[in-house]
């Protein structure tokens, strides 16, 4: 049997505004596999970015429970936090939030640095898939939007994370250059057994990946 890498059990956010309370999620449920790919999908402000956040534990859901990789996360500490984010993590960002002091192979190097890991051939492979090997020396501000977006992709991947959260990674990328880095995302993850979830407004991107779900009213319904 395929292990968990996300489990998600009826997980509740609200926001307070004044006397109002707002419930952006109501019950969710949802489990992520090894090597499985998940398109979230949903309109602007359904909360679609609050429950990535919710998983990588940047905000704390109101109720509910989560279980990453096996281990309950309700009475996790920021150490317990930290460890996961920088070991069995990757992030993609829709600005990219790239290390702009650095240069391309240093953005990369990154994550394999707080894990006490070294360049190797999956990182090759990352970078020639990617078309970004001849740019290794390159300053990451002297990139164009899609260049820059590789790299992010290429530094979320390098420490072969368990989970990848993807959140709009082709919004600032024209249509050509944006199915292009899905593609490709999609032959990496595949590769390298990582579990993906993927917020996207794009049904074309939304296609790329396994199965399909959108969140609407709170709630997390499976697509047909």
């Amino acid at each position: 049997m395929v292990a968990p890498v996300v489990v998600i059990q009826e997980a509740s956010k609200c926001f307070v505004d004044g006397k109002e309370t707002h419930r952006v999620l109501d019950g969710v449920n949802l489990r992520l596999d090894k090597g499985e790919s998940l398109a979230l999908t949903g309109a602007s402000g359904s909360g679609k970015s609050t429950l990535l956040n919710i998983i990588a534990g940047f905000e704390p859901m109101t109720s509910g429970e989560l279980e990453l990789s096996g281990q309950p996360t309700n009475k996790w500490r920021d150490k317990q936090w930290g460890h996961y984010r920088y070991s069995q993590l990757g992030v993609v960002f829709q600005q990219f939030n790239l290390l702009t002091p650095l240069n391309v192979r240093q953005n990369i190097e990154f994550p394999l640095s707080l894990n006490k890991q070294q360049w190797d051939p999956w990182c090759d492979y990352l970078v020639d898939t990617l078309g970004i090997s001849t740019l290794l020396q390159r300053h990451v501000s002297a990139l164009s939007g899609g260049q820059q977006q590789r790299v992010a992709i290429a530094r979320a991947l390098a420490h072969k994370p368990q989970l990848l959260l993807a959140d709009e990674p082709t919004g600032n990328l024209d249509q050509k250059a944006g199915l292009e880095v899905m593609g490709l995302l999609n032959d990496i993850t595949t590769q390298g057994e990582t579990a993906v979830l993927l917020v996207t407004h794009s049904q074309e991107c939304a296609a790329f990946m396994q199965r399909g779900c959108r969140l609407e009213n709170g709630q997390l319904n499976e697509s047909q």
